[in-house]
């Protein structure tokens, strides 16, 4: 009898394991609950697996095959907060993920599924993609624009921000240790793009049509885009004196964290300015020293903004004065969102423009020429990029200008590899090569064309005016 219980059970110290048909059962107690994973249905590899808890149980470190599954909903609160408290993600990034991740939430909802990490399986995932499209939502989260089906691209980001939530559950111990990330059996990397909006550009006469239909405010603004390649947020967040130095012909794309603004990748970096642009921006600035680079039109005739003249020193003291009368009132610090919040009112005080008005204006002017069609001012950008990929400007000094992450800073798959780390561009060779790309370009031209009309009207005002 004895010999027959030692073929069917054994015991390693604090792990018992037992046979049930053909498969091994290993049951132990950790921390006052009971475990009971499955080990195979090898004896030999259940006895190594057993030993292997039960020295861990011995010297209190978690067990191999212990978890601690949880609802879903409280796994993205935990997620969202490491990204907020341990990776300080950006503001919007965090946004993004919730909002993602949120249609998840949705689907077990409506699905009436078990919500708990280790009830959620690969075939949930399939039904997930399902519950997807069938979805419809609203372009850029506009309330009151009218709905469209999801695109495959934004269903592909919101099922990799799943994988990305339930990796972070494995490293958790959320999920068994032997459980595949859901996520993961749906092969997203071979995921096609079916339905995306074709990325268009402007041909060279359109670049010259478009420019050349600016008007006196607009135009500094999208030659600006147009020769640096800047993102529409970086443009209207720059500052004087510190992000623009004309004499030595650079702009500075630096993080204001103290102003509630960073980079949309982190990245800062220094980008050469052409000649004619220099010059435009010369009359744009005139004799400000101090406050944004770029004023809303209601202070291009005269009216000054309520912080006119205001250094970034002086925003900061503002905002940290703004802020201080809420911190009082909280228990806690203010977080990150109610200080952006805040930080906001200062930027408009101060006169910047706010994003929203680029694409407007960029809309407005497309409208113009005759190409509805175009309705991202991130056009803009991808045109810069095409201009130096034209020029057959080095790729390296290509992603500086751009600003994108590099292997070294994001764990990106960057084309230049561990390369792009000891790789370094001298600050002439970044002219040089910015200006091959941009100086025979119709945007030069046209704002050739300007400055000329403009210090003509300068050197011609009327007695009088």
């Amino acid at each position: 009898m004895k010999d027959k219980r030692s073929r069917k059970s054994f015991r390693i110290g604090r792990v018992r394991g037992d046979l049930r048909g053909k498969v091994w059962y290993l049951t132990y107690h950790e921390n006052g609950t009971r475990h009971r994973p499955r080990a195979g249905s090898d004896k030999q590899t259940a006895r190594q697996l057993a030993a292997q808890i039960n020295s861990q149980l011995e010297v209190g470190v978690p067990a191999a095959m212990s978890f601690e599954p949880i609802s879903i909903i409280e796994l993205q609160q935990r997620w969202l907060g490491h990204h907020e408290q341990v990776l300080r993600s950006s503001v919007h990034t965090i946004n993004r993920y919730r909002s993602a991740t949120g249609h998840l939430h949705s689907f077990l909802r409506d699905s009436r599924l078990a919500q708990t990490t280790s009830n959620f399986r690969p075939h949930h995932a399939e039904q997930f993609v399902g519950y997807l499209r069938t979805m419809k939502v609203a372009p850029n989260g506009h309330p009151h624009t009218r709905k469209r089906p999801l695109l495959d691209k934004g269903i592909k980001f919101i099922l990799q921000t799943c994988r990305s939530m339930f990796n972070y559950a494995i490293k958790h111990r959320h999920l068994s240790p032997y459980t595949e990330n859901p996520f993961s059996a749906l092969d997203l990397d071979r995921m096609p793009i079916e339905n995306a909006k074709p990325i268009v550009i402007f041909t060279p006469t359109q670049e010259r049509e478009f420019l050349t239909a600016c008007d006196d405010w607009q135009f500094p603004l999208f030659l600006l885009l147009t020769l640096t390649g800047l993102r529409p947020g970086e443009l209207t967040h720059l500052l004087l004196p510190d992000d623009l130095d004309l004499d030595a012909g650079w702009l500075y794309v630096r993080n204001k964290p103290r102003l509630g603004w960073q980079v949309k990748t982190r990245n800062e970096r220094d980008i050469p300015l052409v000649p004619p642009l220099i010059e435009v921006l010369r009359v744009v600035i005139g004799s400000r020293a101090s406050g944004p680079v770029f004023l809303r039109r209601r202070f291009s005739n005269g009216e000054l903004p309520p912080l006119n003249g205001s250094s970034t020193v002086m925003l900061e003291r503002e905002l940290a004065i703004r802020a201080s009368p809420l911190e009082i009132q909280e228990i806690d610090s203010l977080s990150r969102q109610a200080r952006l919040q805040i930080a906001q009112t200062v930027w408009r005080d101060a006169g910047y423009i706010k994003t929203d008005r680029i694409r407007t204006e960029f809309m407005r002017l497309t409208r113009k020429i005759g190409l509805p069609e175009f309705t991202a001012p991130k056009l803009l950008r991808h045109l810069f990029a095409t201009s130096m990929q034209d020029a057959n400007i080095d790729p390296l000094i290509r992603c500086e200008l751009m600003g994108h992450a590099t292997q070294a800073t994001r764990g990106s798959r960057h084309p230049l590899g561990m390369t792009a780390t000891y790789t370094h561009s001298r600050p002439e060779t970044k002219r040089r090569q910015l200006e091959a790309a941009s100086m025979s370009g119709p945007a030069v031209a046209v704002a050739e064309s300007w400055l000329k009309r403009s210090l003509h009207l300068r050197t011609h005002v009327p007695v009088g005016q």
